[in-house]
């Protein structure tokens, strides 16, 4: 099969003829439909977090079943299903106090380091999805169906962008209805943190980034006010806003300290701020210690909080009613070939999220 590998960190994607395995017991295997580009792919290709080399990268993704394995029950092929980056074992302490998001199980990581070889030797799959590839093979706990009406590309992008920000709203923060929240950074994840506020029912939601290109796009998924913190004082033009109060929760999308030190800093007493972006390996965020005293909260968001067999389907029920904007959120429509150009795009701000087609 055809597939993008990730030879060496700064160095464009190669695409190359990658072998995969047929499904093992409790494993499917997955003709890849769709594949969104995100952010956190990006991480490992500019080296701020690190992998194995080779790997094939990609974790946002739908596609059909096309085989299944000894004693997989939950799909047959020609299902049509979401992938998840964090397949549940459902044994683990996390999994069995229903936070499977937070599955450790090591067996887990070890499978997505066998199933793909390439010039005869094993190659990484990343997140255990592996979607810069024409074929997938997961866990059987690493899909979720999807009604025949779901479009594909719309699908892909729940498995992660769309995910992690609608729960970080609606699961992680739980974010009740009437508040004033603030997003920083109006990429991907950030599009629909605003868009999970709005649906919670948020009074006010200030989106916050350096690009105006992006604070229009807030604009039009939901956020009530943008401040363009390049321009203006963040502090200052908050307090405007809130009327010197802050805002009730502050959610941070980019992955960088200073940036979840901001939204801290922005959060009025008694108020949550979530990091929800990808942290550089090595990294920490500076918080004022006496801020604690103030009952401010600062908390961690992995996929959403997401049970996903649960959480994805009510997604998909929110965009059939046309509650949840996802096909806005498609840009662009690539093939394979163009991954390296998707990344471009990204880096340069010009796209909510590109999408792979096969």
């Amino acid at each position: 099969m055809k597939a993008a590998v990730l030879q060496e960190a700064n160095k464009p994607l190669t695409i190359e003829d990658v072998d995969i395995i047929d499904p093992r017991a409790g494993e499917v295997l997955v003709r890849t439909s769709c594949s969104g580009v995100c952010h956190s792919d990006l991480h490992f290709v500019d080296g701020s977090w690190q992998l194995p080399m080779s790997c094939v990268l990609g974790h946002e993704a739908a596609g059909v079943v096309e085989a299944i394995g000894e004693g997989v029950t939950y799909v047959k092929p020609g299902d049509r299903v979401i992938m998840s980056f964090k397949p549940f074992c459902g044994k683990c302490y996390y999994c069995l106090g229903g936070r499977p998001n937070l599955c450790n199980d090591p067996e887990i990581g070890a499978a997505s380091a066998s199933r793909l070889t390439w010039n005869g030797s094993p190659i990484l799959q990343f997140a255990s999805v592996g979607s810069f590839a024409e074929m997938m093979v997961t866990s059987e706990n690493g899909v979720v169906k999807i009604p025949e009406e779901m479009p594909m590309a719309e699908a892909s992008l729940i498995g992660c962008g769309v995910m992690t920000g609608v729960g970080a709203a609606l699961y992680t923060a739980k974010v009740p209805g009437g508040s004033t929240v603030a997003v920083i950074g109006c990429g991907g994840i950030g599009l629909n943190i605003i868009q999970g506020c709005r649906i919670a029912g948020a009074a006010n939601i200030i989106a916050i980034d350096i690009m105006d290109s992006k604070l229009e796009m807030a604009s039009q998924f939901g956020a009530t006010h943008t401040i363009n913190s390049k321009e203006v004082d963040l502090d200052e033009a908050v307090k405007e806003i809130t009327k010197g109060e802050g805002v009730e929760y502050a959610f941070e999308a980019i992955g960088v300290p200073a940036a979840a030190t901001q939204a801290f800093n922005i959060t009025r007493a008694g108020g949550t701020t979530v990091v929800v972006g990808m942290h550089p390996l090595g990294s920490e965020i500076s918080i004022p210690g006496p801020a604690f005293l103030q009952e401010k909260k600062l908390i961690g968001c992995m996929y959403g909080s997401t049970r996903f067999r649960e959480h994805m389907p009510k997604l998909i029920d929110l965009f059939l009613q046309d509650r949840l904007d996802l096909t806005s959120l498609v840009s662009r429509r690539l093939k394979l070939e163009d991954v390296n150009e998707a990344f471009r795009s990204m880096k340069a701000g010009e796209v909510a999220r590109s999408v792979i087609e096969f």
